[in-house]
């Protein structure tokens, strides 16, 4: 059965950087689109970033220039780099995967906070 796990959440200050880590097992990976969404207390549940499985990528508007995503096939996992991270930032992290967006496959999610 296909597991997807993320990591490297934390709590950080306003302008610091985390790298989260998606880690998929139990399918091939290589054929799979990821992308990274979050969901702040309250409001509903955003599309962050996402990378198709040729390596393509998108991102949402308020985070072009400030995060990151990729994905290393060899090791089945994507990682979202996130520099200059704010306070809006703040969210549980989770990371999708599967043949189409949406995929199937969700992650537990992993807990970012930005604050000083």
């Amino acid at each position: 059965q296909v597991q997807v796990v993320e990591s490297g959440g934390g709590l950080v200050q306003p302008g610091g950087s985390l790298r989260l880590s998606c880690a998929v097992s139990g399918t091939i990976f290589s054929m799979y689109q990821v992308t990274w969404y979050r969901q702040a207390p309250g409001k509903e549940r955003e599309l962050v970033a996402g990378t198709s499985k040729d390596g393509a990528t998108t991102y949402a508007e308020s985070v072009k220039g400030r995060f990151t995503i990729s994905r290393d096939n060899a090791k089945n996992t994507s990682y979202l780099q996130m520099n200059g991270l704010k306070p809006e930032d703040t969210a549980v992290y989770y990371c999708n995967t599967g043949y189409f967006a949406p995929g199937r496959f969700w992650g537990q999610g992993t807990q970012v906070t930005v604050s000083s």
